[in-house]
């Protein structure tokens, strides 16, 4: 029998794979409703803020062929009524199911006040630090692109909360491993890895951009490769667990991000072609790991030789 159970900060995984935020909504999406989300190791939820916001205009996605662009925004109720409503109804359904919550906001006070009542309501176990949101105060470019930004955010959000946090890193950097090490100094308990890479595609007939919002995140297939080296390098330089995401479609895609050095996985743009991704990967993965003689997921981790 191939051990797939997988212990992390605050997060006690049956399998290692969960949705990436924003993928099921708050578990009130149809997709979600499908199956029963006590078959993942853990339920994701959409990034919330201080405050209800309603997100970018339309067209808000866009379904590439190699991926999906999408300009979304950060949709919600506000966190209040996030925890009054959407969390209580989540976690009433599912007792024992390890629940992240992600953290969103316009400046650092935005970011420990949401964090600090996400964890005071008791129904969550960890919290993931959303650092692409733009920071206002410092003209808009988003907090995770600034490594003694995100030491600092990290490590007042660590003050405010008892649940263990993992900081979401941005792609969009110059050197990843920086943003990694400041995470790291500020007191964070993990990493999740990686979120969007800014793009844009334009309609040739209309010659204006596909997205309402002219650019956005793309995700899927076309960013696996990217994520997969980041992931690797991060690896290189810490011992904290790596929540990793960036295309991952197939039980085969969550072995090849473990042996760079994920510990567990988020699946993302895959629901888009098939709304039981995550269930299905995690019904594959012992199978796949059978194959490669593996007996205990866990030992895969970091695992690459390289040439």
């Amino acid at each position: 029998m191939v051990n797939t159970h997988v212990n992390l900060p605050g997060l006690d995984l049956k399998n290692p794979v969960m949705p990436a935020s924003g993928t099921f909504g708050f578990g009130d999406v149809p997709a979600a409703q499908k199956f029963d989300l006590n078959d993942l190791g853990a339920m994701v939820i959409k990034t919330t803020t201080p405050h209800a916001t309603t997100g970018n205009p339309q067209p808000q996605i866009a379904i590439l062929e190699d991926g999906v662009l999408n300009s979304v925004g950060l949709t919600n109720p506000g966190v209040d009524q996030v925890i009054s409503e959407k969390l209580t109804k989540l976690r009433h359904q599912y007792l024992d199911l390890p629940i992240m919550a992600s953290v969103g906001g316009d400046s650092e006070d935005d970011y420990v006040e949401v964090a600090k009542k996400l964890s005071a309501s008791g129904l969550v176990n960890a919290l993931e630090i959303n650092v692409s949101c733009p920071n206002v105060a410092q003209g808009g470019m988003s907090f995770g692109v600034h490594a003694g930004v995100v030491e600092e955010l990290t490590k007042k959000i660590k003050m405010a909360v008892a649940l263990p946090i993992y900081v979401k890193l941005t792609p969009n950097v110059t050197d990843i491993v920086e943003i990694a090490k400041a995470a790291e100094s500020g007191g964070a308990d993990g990493i999740s890895m990686i979120n969007t890479l800014l793009g844009m595609r334009i309609d040739i007939k209309t010659r204006k951009p596909l997205l309402g919002h002219n650019m956005g995140g793309l995700s899927g297939e076309a960013v696996k490769p990217i994520a997969i080296r980041m992931i690797s390098q991060v690896r290189q330089v810490t011992q904290l667990p790596i929540i990793g995401m960036g295309g991952i479609s197939t039980a085969q895609d969550v072995i090849e991000f473990i042996l760079a050095g994920a510990n567990a996985v988020a699946v993302g743009s895959a629901h888009f072609e098939d709304e039981l991704a995550a269930k299905h990967i995690v019904e594959e993965l012992p199978a796949e790991l059978e194959k490669l003689g593996v007996e205990d997921i866990n030992d895969l981790v970091g695992q690459v030789k390289f040439n």
